[in-house]
């Protein structure tokens, strides 16, 4: 009997990995390959061209040293991260929170709040987005309704950047339906108990709803900034694929879109994507190493 089972339990394993196998030949194939493919570029001088040389760690002294744009990158590219995440969750919570709540048709608003992020990362509404903010677009239509004339937001380099941070918080609508699930799955006996010990909501929330949410807030702290670091049609579409104005809008995807395929630097496209990596990793890290201070879980 012994025997049978260990032979039925051999049999399913197999098919499992039959089954798996398209997955695995994808993950070396097309994901695993060129990220090994892309490393080697990375010491190599190549143009797509000609044979990639061997140039050592060039590439690498060349971004650190050398390269103005990477500094530019790099700048814009931390703004846009560390102001577009914390705002987007704030609001996402926000609406979450307002939309926990019984109401008639509340379905229609959720699929309503959840819609922009469906849109945001599109062409479509990255162009629509460039009319909105543009010269004559509907911002500065209705602040010369108010009396106030307006900068063309996008061609300004003090305001380009703060365009594209509000189309991000636009997006709102995959974090706010993780914090809506996360709010549906807290008991309401703990706010029973805290209406009697007399808490008010301001107070329920920081000491109930914060506190049972951490995991979730964790959880998209780290996806909306991984995402906020592969940022890149917003800002080629809006800026034409120029980065401009005075490079305000040169987030680094979009800077190693244009070494690699513009200027047909590939080795140093390649080093540039791995130090993105190296980065998104450290910030995702960092992330990991504070959450045992503010994370709390259930058991």
């Amino acid at each position: 009997m012994l025997r049978r089972s260990s032979t039925s339990a051999q049999v399913d394993r197999r098919a499992a990995y039959l089954f798996l196998l398209p997955w695995f030949a994808g993950l070396l194939l097309l994901t695993g390959g060129p990220i090994l493919a892309s490393l080697a570029l990375s010491f190599t001088d190549f143009d797509l061209l000609t044979p990639p040389s061997f140039v050592g760690l060039d590439n690498y002294a060349r971004m650190l040293t050398e390269d103005p744009h990477f500094l530019s990158a790099v700048r814009v590219t931390l703004i846009y991260v560390v102001l577009s995440v914390p705002l987007s969750g704030a609001f996402a919570l926000l609406v979450a929170v307002l939309l926990n709540r019984p109401m008639r048709g509340i379905g229609i608003y959720r699929a309503a709040y959840y819609l922009p992020s469906l849109l945001g990362g599109s062409v479509a509404v990255a162009i629509l987005w460039r009319q909105i903010f543009g010269a004559d677009g509907l911002i500065n239509d209705v602040l010369l309704y108010l009396g106030i004339v307006g900068p063309s937001w996008i061609s300004t380099p003090e305001y380009a950047i703060y365009t594209l941070i509000v189309l991000h918080v636009w997006q709102f609508g995959s974090p706010m339906l993780i914090f809506l699930a996360g709010l549906k799955q807290i008991p309401a006996e703990l706010y029973d108990a805290a209406a009697v010990d007399g808490a008010g909501r301001v107070r329920t929330f920081f000491r109930v709803t914060l506190p049972l949410l951490s995991p979730i807030l964790f959880f998209n702290l780290v996806l909306q900034t991984v995402n906020a670091f592969k940022a890149f049609t917003p800002a080629f579409i809006i800026s034409g694929g120029t980065g401009g104005p005075a490079d305000s809008t040169l987030f680094y995807t979009l800077f190693i879109y244009q070494e690699g395929f513009g200027n047909f630097r590939m080795g140093y496209a390649s080093a540039l994507a791995w130090m993105l990596l190296l980065v998104t990793a450290a910030f995702t890290a960092l992330a990991f190493r504070s959450a045992r201070y503010w994370v709390h879980y259930a058991d």
